[in-house]
This record gives structure tokens, C-alpha cells and sequence, in this order.
């Protein structure tokens, strides 16, 4: 069985922690804190762990946040200096004999917000550290609500910074609805003040920032997505091979939507097709069994069209109704008269994001946004 995502804050990570901060401050009481972090934290599961160790930072560490800010800096790991792949090199960032770098960092983030909102400038400047080693993208984010104009501009600074970690923190840390993350709801409503700052992120040199940008945008799709449609039809002409990459992921869920405007943007005009039939495997399928899917259509066009074939699945409420789900189908390219003849098999088996209801559901097809074919099964349990 797998460790517990929780016992990523354990005992050993709260003694490595009083180690290094008796270390560059020798006035720290390192028994306390370790008193303090210890007890009850095996009760706890992981976010409140972590706030729980920053509760005995801020219990130990100097009054003065400055202070308390410098000793907390002092204490981590040097920066690596080696131009290893940076999505891979938080991965190896784990606390060792010369400092503090990894999981230990999330209850430091939260001292920074506990302690330092009074001291924005400063909070900044070590969150920039502190990203360098693990990531600061969640502990920013209070800043942002609290401080929003001086968290932008220090944000268009960080995007010409020479780490990518701290780049990537520009977009990830500002995402409107970044998961686990406090929702920006300032952003949620109008996402312009991070627009400037995506633009100059979307070329970046590295993987690791571009994937952020793409999700950042997807956030802001959710809400307005005649800004992404937007964005696409002004970057997406002649865009080089990693901003085209980056775009794809950026608009997957109005692709998945069928939204017009982003259709359009990838060229995905109303598909013209006959003979479209769709058919299903069973009338009747057990939980944790498969679905066979069967659809045959032929192009109707006097020109080469691209379709992009999706297929949702209405999965029976609890209260009766049906609600969609969008799965990725195929993208191809048909020639006039072509005929396609596409197979799928779709999972039943219970995983922990979705609830299974028996009863009767639906699977219809998506082709460039228009539903042009569905049929229907029974789910049982």
C-alpha cells in the first residue's frame, strides 16, 4: 500500500526543520519547536499538518518578521547550479546536510502568510526564495487578495527572472483557480491584470513555464472564454511549435465544449457528413465492465475537412437527471467521399471522482462541436 500523502510532513521532516534554523540561528529554541510541531501532528491530515508546523514557527521564530525572514532564508538549501530539466529538479529537492528544500517548505509558506501580511515587500522576496525549492504558488496567493498592486508589479518583474521556478510561480500563483489553491475570485471575475504577464510567459524557453501558462489560461476559459477564443485567434497564426503546443492544452476544454469561436481558431469549421451511424457494444453493461463504441460516417464535403471526434457520456444522478462528460475521441483529416470508421472502448469501472447510478444512460457523439450521433444503454449494478 502506498505511504499516505500526509506523512510527507512527519517527525524526521519537524527534527530536520529544528536542526537547520538552530543552525543559522543559535538562539533558536529548537526543543519547543519540535514539542509544539510534534504534538498531535500524527492526527492531522497533510494542509493541516502544515499549518500546524507553521503555528509553531511563528511560535519560536523572532518577533520581528524580518528577522524571522532572514533566519528562514538562511536555512535553505542552496540553489542548484546545474542546468538540469526544472520540472524534474523540484522533484529532487528534498532536505539534506546543507539545508532546507522540499515539503518542509509548505509550512514555512504558511508562516508567511500567518506572519508576514504586514510585511508584503519582504513575505515577496522570501517566497522567492523559498519557490526556488519547492514551490511558493499556494502562499502567494493571500498576497495577491491582500496586495494585489504591489504583488503585480513585483510579478512583472519575476517574469524576466533567470529561474524558471520563479517564472513559473508568476503564472501558477496567480491562476484563478488553481486546485487546492485559495480561489482568486478578483480574477475569476476579470482575469486582465495576469494577461500581460501570460503574454510574456507563453514563449518561454522551458516545458515547465509553458504548461503553467496553458493551464492558467484554461482556468480563465472557464469564465470567459471569448478571452481565450481571443487569444487564440491572435497568437495562434504562424505560432511556433511550443506556443501551438502550448495553445492546444489551453483550450482543450472549449475544444471538449465545442465552443464556436475556439473551433474556428483551430480551423474546425460545421462538419459535412452522411451515413453517421453510431453503435454500442450492449444494451446493458455491468459497473466495472467496458462499453464498445462503433461509429461509421463519410465525408459529404468537395473539400478536405478536419474533424475532431469526442464523445460524452450522460451519466444517471442520484436525482434522476442525466449529466454529461466529455472524453477525447480522434482528431483526423477526411478527404472528399472519405469514410472513417472509428472504435472506442470506454471504461465502467468505479473510481473515487465519479459516482455510479444503474439505470438508463446516454453516449452521443461530438463532432467539431455538433452532437451528430447517440444511442443509449442501460448500466446495472
Amino acid at each position: 500500500m502506498a505511504e499516505p500523502f500526509k506523512n510527507l510532513i512527519n517527525d524526521d521532516v519537524v527534527r530536520q526543520a529544528g536542526h537547520h534554523l538552530q543552525r543559522v540561528w543559535h538562539d533558536f529554541d529548537r526543543t519547543r519547536f519540535e514539542a509544539l510541531s510534534m504534538d498531535g501532528l500524527q492526527a492531522l491530515e497533510f494542509k493541516d499538518r502544515a499549518r500546524h508546523l507553521g503555528r509553531a514557527m511563528d511560535a519560536t521564530l523572532p518577533d520581528d518578521f524580518h528577522q524571522a525572514a532572514d533566519v528562514l532564508q538562511a536555512a535553505l538549501k542552496p540553489v542548484p547550479t546545474s542546468s538540469i530539466d526544472p520540472d524534474k529538479e523540484l522533484g529532487l529537492l528534498k532536505t539534506d546536510e546543507h539545508g532546507l528544500a522540499g515539503w518542509v517548505l509548505w509550512p514555512v509558506g504558511e508562516f508567511v502568510t500567518q506572519r508576514g501580511m504586514a510585511h508584503p515587500e519582504r513575505a515577496l522576496q522570501l517566497l522567492h526564495a523559498v519557490t526556488q525549492r519547492f514551490t511558493a504558488e499556494f502562499a502567494i496567493r493571500p498576497f495577491i487578495v491582500a496586495h494585489p498592486e504591489l504583488c503585480f508589479a513585483t510579478l512583472a518583474q519575476w517574469v524576466h527572472d533567470p529561474s524558471a521556478h520563479v517564472r513559473r510561480l508568476v503564472s501558477e500563483g496567480s491562476r484563478p483557480r488553481l486546485p487546492w489553491g485559495l480561489r482568486l475570485q478578483s480574477l475569476v471575475a476579470d482575469p486582465s491584470p495576469t494577461l500581460p504577464l501570460l503574454l510574456a510567459l507563453q514563449d518561454d524557453p522551458t516545458e515547465y513555464v509553458r504548461r503553467s501558462v496553458a493551464n492558467h489560461l484554461n482556468d480563465i476559459a472557464k469564465d470567459h472564454p471569448h478571452v481565450v477564443s481571443n487569444w487564440l485567434h491572435a497568437h495562434l497564426p504562424d505560432a511556433p511549435k511550443n506556443r501551438h503546443r502550448l495553445l492546444r492544452h489551453a483550450s482543450r476544454s472549449l475544444i471538449k465544449q465545442g465552443h464556436g469561436p475556439t473551433l474556428q481558431a483551430w480551423g474546425l469549421a460545421e462538419p459535412q457528413l452522411r451515413g453517421i451511424e453510431l453503435q454500442l457494444s450492449s444494451q446493458q453493461v455491468a459497473v466495472g465492465g467496458a462499453l464498445q463504441l462503433r461509429l461509421s460516417l463519410q465525408s459529404s464535403a468537395h473539400h478536405a475537412q478536419t474533424l475532431e471526434i469526442d464523445y460524452r457520456v450522460h451519466h444517471l444522478k442520484a436525482n434522476g437527471t442525466l449529466s454529461p462528460k466529455t472524453f477525447k475521441g480522434t482528431r483526423v483529416q477526411l478527404q472528399p467521399g472519405q469514410a472513417l470508421n472509428w472504435k472506442k472502448s470506454h471504461s465502467l469501472k468505479v473510481i473515487t471522482t465519479r459516482a455510479y447510478h444503474p439505470g438508463p444512460h446516454l453516449v452521443d457523439i461530438q463532432v467539431n462541436g455538433t452532437v451528430v450521433a447517440q444511442a443509449g444503454f442501460v448500466l446495472t449494478a
